[in-house]
């Protein structure tokens, strides 16, 4: 053999072995990867007791952990540990301040408003329907929604009125001092004739117990929570055929883009079987299952109203289309078509109620 030919013979086989090493290499790389812990942040307003926390959260949390064999560890960081304040949390997960967060679009006015419509008065329906009709409305409006990655959008199970006095019917409103949580809220106590507060949730106790509201929207979930039971004595729910619930308030469970997309294939997978339509029938179940303790800690400790059917035709004229007129007016200021919105959002509201 020529010194040539000897010459390119160990030039493969040496070739062969750097191969032979990259493939050694790449192999080794891949075990590490799937033996990799991936830590994640999640971030939220509730305090550890509620039980959105501890039944719904936490369970969540620790299923992808068991899903993806303990490769996922997600670690909660309830009553707004991260810093800021919950209008925020949107925010810290776009930015990476958090990985995932859960917070309501209401508490940033204008933001979100195609969404909004969902919490228009006289919307509301039970928590199965409200989160499919939503999650086939977002599919056709995602834009407000591309800075993160949705994980779910879905309803708490309607606002219960939580009074220190009694409120029996229509012109029980008058002057009322109201906790609200959205501005769509705050245009329906308005148009009842109270006077509308905002503020989170956890302000709640401390502004009742101060005399600076008279009463809160929120539901028996947080109600319980909070222990609003203890601070009023009247609980107020109305007489319709849909729903004794006058509105609703959406959520936001999401994800930061760059978290997501740093976990490998086989863990996206993980968190996208927990989320989006595989989890709003479970999420719906939640929050039913959560106001049953709510709504009875408020019977045994006060009076549970229903506000009567010609009560509530009367609040229906003063409510729903002048609240609706003004939605749709603001949202135009965006360019927005509130009006077929609306449209779509009562279309996939009928479609689920049908079916479900």
């Amino acid at each position: 053999m020529s010194s040539v030919s000897k010459t390119l013979v160990k030039a493969f086989f040496k070739l062969l072995g750097f191969g032979g090493f990259v493939a050694f290499w790449s192999a080794g790389l891949e075990a590490q990867e799937s033996e990799k812990i991936f830590y994640l942040k999640l971030h939220h307003m509730q305090s550890a007791a509620s039980p959105a926390h501890r039944l719904m959260l936490s369970e969540w949390a620790d299923k992808v952990s068991r899903e993806s064999n303990g490769r996922i560890q997600i670690r909660i960081f309830p009553s707004m540990q991260l810093g800021g304040q919950s209008a925020g949390v949107i925010d810290q997960i776009r930015d990476g301040i958090t990985d995932i967060g859960w917070t309501l679009p209401g508490y940033t006015p204008g933001r979100f408003p195609n969404i909004e419509v969902f919490e228009l008065p006289f919307m509301v329906r039970s928590t199965r329907v409200m989160n499919h009709a939503m999650y086939d409305f977002v599919q056709g409006h995602p834009e407000e929604f591309s800075d993160v990655k949705i994980l779910q959008i879905f309803a708490h199970a309607g606002q219960v009125i939580h009074s220190k006095t009694p409120i029996r019917n229509a012109g029980d409103f008058a002057g009322k001092k109201i906790r609200v949580p959205s501005r769509v809220s705050s245009w329906i106590v308005d148009a009842m004739g109270g006077i509308p507060l905002g503020t989170p949730v956890p302000k709640i106790p401390e502004m009742l117990s101060k005399g600076i509201i008279d009463a809160t929207f929120i539901p028996y979930e947080a109600s319980y929570g909070l222990k609003i039971h203890e601070l009023v004595d009247y609980h107020i729910s109305f007489d319709m055929a849909h729903s004794d619930r006058l509105q609703t308030q959406i959520f936001i469970f999401a994800m930061n883009w760059d978290s997501y997309r740093a976990l490998p294939e086989d863990l996206r997978a993980v968190i996208d079987n927990n989320s989006g339509e595989n989890t709003l029938d479970w999420f719906a179940q939640k929050w039913v299952d959560f106001e049953v303790p709510g709504e009875k800690a408020a019977a045994e400790s006060g009076e549970l109203i229903k506000i009567p059917a010609g009560d509530v035709d009367i609040l229906r004229e003063r409510i729903e289309q002048p609240v609706i007129e003004k939605w749709i007016s603001t949202v135009a200021k965006k360019n927005i078509d509130g009006r077929q919105l609306l449209q779509e959002a009562r279309e996939l509201l009928q479609k689920y109620e049908n079916q479900y």
